[in-house]
């Protein structure tokens, strides 16, 4: 088990070690502070290791989406909570370690590791890019047309064969733009 971890470190690049690195301790530090404002600000780099992480991974779409929910929609939001409401003062600057807690996830992310140690690794032969199942690409290249009326392959997998997704995922976004809404319009009202 130790020896496919230090496998793993010694074939990463350097920049994923290090954002890996950078993440674990954002996410450490945003568990162990006690003062709002700061746990906040780590909490938005955290969000931006992993947009960067994800784009690594070649998922810009997900990239993209965790960087401006994750570290700006969300971030902004939370800035406008604590500017609305009253900041506690803590005396200390770390929370204190619930010592059964540290163990139960120090367990969890030791397994965490031993399992990530497993996945292959981006661009290797064990991994399947979009080609990687040609009969599946080529009845999405041959039939999106027919299949759903729509000219444009990527459109025709998001809006056809992906439509309940989609649309779930479309209706979280509009539920929470909405939600934003009604708490900033009530508070707008409520200072009147």
């Amino acid at each position: 088990m130790i020896d496919a971890l230090m496998d793993a470190l010694q074939s990463a690049p350097a920049i994923e070690i290090t954002l890996a690195l950078f993440v674990l301790i954002t996410a450490v530090v945003t568990v162990f502070l006690r003062d709002v404002l700061s746990v906040i600000i780590v909490f938005a780099a955290y969000s931006l290791g992993m947009a960067v992480f994800y784009a690594l991974l070649l998922a810009p779409d997900v990239a993209m989406t965790e960087a401006a929910i994750g570290a700006g929609v969300t971030s902004i939001l939370l800035l406008l909570t604590i500017a609305k409401t009253s900041r506690p003062v803590s005396k200390s600057l770390f929370e204190s370690v619930n010592i059964p807690a540290a163990i139960v996830m120090g367990a969890f992310l030791i397994v965490m590791l031993v399992t990530i140690v497993e996945f292959p690794s981006v661009g290797t032969d064990q991994v399947q890019s979009a080609w990687g199942n040609p009969a599946v690409t080529q009845y999405y290249i041959e039939n999106a047309y027919s299949d759903t009326g729509v000219e444009n392959a990527v459109t025709a997998v998001l809006a056809g064969y992906r439509g309940f997704d989609t649309f779930g995922e479309a209706v979280v976004v509009f539920a929470a733009g909405v939600a934003a809404l009604i708490v900033l319009r009530s508070e707008v009202f409520t200072r009147e």
